[in-house]
């Protein structure tokens, strides 16, 4: 069991920021004032030439899309006053590709957070000072492991982000169906790169604030138990020296 129990320790404390990552991922993904936010902020329907019906009805889509069983994504629009795709033949199959990588991200995502929550029910259970001290000094322990991995990927996107941004699609796509024209395709012109940093901006923010909840809770346990333990552990030692002398 020694072996077991370091084992599902250390995926503790790498599913907790996974957790956390992935979760406020799929919240953004599927967060209706995010879109309102990129049509809003970047002019969507001077950028498309949309009106904003037609822009508010496709942010409907794509959230319906990443959820649903459907490969490709289709949806109309009005241009010119006819009926048409809003997404030509690039764009949609670049979007088979996100849509891949949004269920990889979904299924790390509910992953990591039943295994947290299986491993606290099965692990400390307890009133026991030492059994929630030590999840306390885990849960610190994944805290700091996401907080050094997606702060250095801040660091890096926050100095140069256009080259992080060109990185991020070569490492996660194995073709060039992301690379766009803005002056024709509506999906770069819905969300453009501007975009994309300041959501990066929102999801360093969302994780550093659950990040610092988590690590204030844990810290604070450990600070207020500290003189129980020291009880705990001389009782302890008095009750074995009882035995001895006895």
């Amino acid at each position: 069991m020694g072996f077991v129990r370091s084992l599902a320790t250390v995926l503790f404390i790498i599913a907790l920021p996974v957790a956390i990552v992935t979760t406020n991922v799929r919240v953004l993904a599927n967060a209706p004032v995010v879109y309102d936010y990129a049509f809003d902020h970047y002019n969507g329907e001077a950028a498309t030439g949309l009106s904003r019906a037609d822009l508010d009805a496709t942010a409907v889509a794509l959230r319906q899309y990443f959820n649903n069983n459907e490969k490709t994504f289709f949806h109309q629009v009005t241009e010119d006053g006819l009926p048409a795709p809003v997404f030509g033949a690039r764009e949609t199959r670049h979007m088979e590709d996100v849509k891949r990588l949004f269920v990889w991200v979904n299924r790390a995502q509910e992953i990591s957070v039943v295994f947290v929550l299986i491993y606290v029910v099965a692990f400390f259970v307890s009133t026991q000072d030492v059994d929630l001290r030590q999840l306390a000094r885990q849960s610190l322990a994944g805290v700091a492991l996401g907080v050094a991995a997606v702060g250095g990927l801040g660091v890096f996107a926050a100095f140069g982000f256009d080259a992080a941004f060109t990185r991020f699609h070569r490492l996660l796509f194995t073709n060039d169906l992301w690379q766009l024209n803005p002056n024709t395709d509506h999906l770069l012109q819905m969300f453009p790169e501007g975009f994309w940093r300041d959501v990066t901006i929102a999801l360093g923010a969302m994780c550093g604030i659950e990040a610092a909840l988590i690590a204030a809770v844990a810290g604070l346990y450990l600070l207020a138990t500290r003189g129980g333990r020291r009880r705990l552990l001389s009782s302890v030692t008095l009750t074995t020296s009882n035995t001895q002398a006895a």
